[in-house]
């Protein structure tokens, strides 16, 4: 979704003519989607590129966790992505964009793809909970024991709860 946002700044600036799913519409719908009704196609269309984004996402969990600890694997992983689009998917779909030289679109494009890396890529402090001691925790007030004063104590050594 950030990369679509991206995508249509990159449209209104001028940067890009109109986005892959907009040249897949307008250039020639693919065979698969001929028995989409034509008033629905762009809708698919549109399903079909978030699908191919949140399985390039899904994708990136295979990686071995040492290489997705890296700051810079998201962003690589984006620009790959981004490659295979140009070199394999456009190309196979027929788009003119592939054929024609165009500097200042693919760039607008090799950068939202960097951002979807981003956004995919898990740097080592995003780990938002995970396997730990909840001793090793300070209490804020939610659990844990009261004394017959009725003051909160704080979790005790050994008072987990499940």
């Amino acid at each position: 979704m950030a990369m679509s946002g991206a995508r249509q700044v990159a449209v209104g600036m001028g940067f890009v003519e109109r986005t892959p799913p907009e040249a897949v519409l307008a250039e020639g719908v693919p065979a698969v989607l001929e028995s989409v009704p034509p008033h629905r196609r762009k809708a698919a269309i549109e399903l079909a590129h978030w699908g191919y984004g949140a399985a390039a996402g899904a994708m990136f969990a295979f990686l071995p966790r040492g290489l997705r600890r890296s700051r810079l694997t998201g962003p690589v992983y984006g620009v790959l992505s981004w490659g295979v689009f140009e070199l394999f998917v456009a190309p196979g779909l027929g788009l003119a964009h592939a054929r024609r030289s165009r500097p200042q679109e693919r760039w607008a494009l090799l950068l939202d793809h960097v951002l979807f890396g981003l956004v995919v890529g898990t740097p080592p402090e995003a780990t938002v909970a995970g396997p730990g001691d909840p001793e090793d925790h300070e209490d804020l007030g939610g659990e844990g024991d009261r004394g017959d004063d009725g003051k909160h104590r704080g979790r005790r050594r050994g008072s987990h709860r499940s």
